[in-house]
């Protein structure tokens, strides 16, 4: 159906008039008159009654006149969809609980009429997949290349060190420590179940094995985080990691203790990426807001692994490319 002639059709409707129709949507009388008729010859049905006075809806004209704005509707929410400034900007993050979901959500807070639509992708290959294709518009994630072998298009901008901590039951050796030394987890069986090989996230936390002789237990399957939880808690022997800014909620008896990293601390790198050819607003607004809020890496020495130096050293020292916030 040809909604030009739709419009027309509400339009005659809310002025009985063709002329001043016309008028409005800067159309000749003859244009108005002939997009009515077609549309009429397309329903099947006369629409109007044409008097002296101007003209009035039939009773089909009636019938057809609330779905007729209805097209309208549905046609300026299609519109607006993909209009740039009007969608949402699509956000992925690497899961609900990470540190940048909560970033975002205090963005969302802070700017409550940014529309965020927010995915989880699995991991930064295909975080950039999605990128280059247009099915998101930003994604935080860690980066293990360096920013010049980045697909071309492609910036990032480190967002945040986390800093890590080991997460133990009451009856584990460490419970009771107030911060141990990564050093401290040699030896340690700590759990992991959701390090996929060739991840992002499991690449960290190879390197951080291999810094410091910690054995990192992939064994699965990854029934989510509530039972990794559980099992923790009724363990004298495993350990996890999560970064400080993950939220978690357990129930009172599994007594679960969150200890702090020291000397040196590891931090997860997050990053910020995105399409230099994306023009959403909430993209530059957002990039604004992250660079006025951004944490603050830990004051003690801080560890990441070797292809992550170079960002958080850039971020440290505000020595960023000219396209970053």
């Amino acid at each position: 159906m040809d909604l030009n002639a739709v419009r027309t059709f509400v339009a005659v409707a809310d002025t009985g008039q063709f002329q001043k129709t016309a008028a409005d949507l800067s159309l000749t009388q003859q244009a108005v008159s002939k997009r009515i008729a077609t549309l009429e010859q397309e329903l099947g049905v006369r629409l109007f009654d044409r008097t002296a006075r101007g003209v009035g809806l039939t009773i089909d004209g009636q019938a057809f006149l609330p779905h007729a704005r209805a097209l309208l509707r549905a046609q300026e929410r299609a519109a607006a969809s993909v209009r740039p400034g009007s969608r949402a900007l699509r956000v992925d993050v690497i899961g609900r609980r990470v540190g940048p979901a909560g970033l975002l959500r205090e963005f969302h807070r802070a700017h409550p009429e940014r529309e965020l639509d927010v995915v989880t992708l699995f991991d930064v290959d295909r975080a950039i997949a999605a990128l280059q294709a247009g099915t998101i518009d930003v994604t935080f994630r860690a980066v293990t290349m360096p920013g010049s072998q980045l697909p071309e298009g492609i910036e990032s901008v480190p967002v945040f060190d986390e800093a890590l901590q080991l997460c133990v039951g009451p009856a584990h050796p460490l419970a009771n420590a107030s911060a141990v030394t990564p050093g401290q987890l040699a030896g340690q069986r700590i759990w992991m179940p959701g390090n996929a090989p060739g991840t992002e996230w499991a690449a960290y936390y190879d390197a951080f094995a291999d810094a410091f002789g910690v054995t990192i237990d992939t064994i699965g399957p990854n029934f989510g985080v509530e039972a990794l939880l559980e099992a923790i808690a009724a363990s004298d022997s495993l350990g996890t990691f999560f970064g400080e800014r993950t939220p978690l909620v357990w129930p009172v008896g599994q007594d679960l203790r969150r200890i702090p990293m020291r000397e040196p601390t590891p931090v997860y790198p997050h990053s910020l990426l995105w399409r230099t050819d994306d023009p959403h607003p909430t993209l530059a607004a957002l990039r604004d807001y992250l660079a006025a809020v951004r944490p603050h890496s830990p004051d003690a020495p801080t560890w990441v692994p070797t292809w992550a130096q170079h960002a958080r050293r850039d971020a440290t020292t505000g020595h960023e490319s000219p396209d970053t916030p």
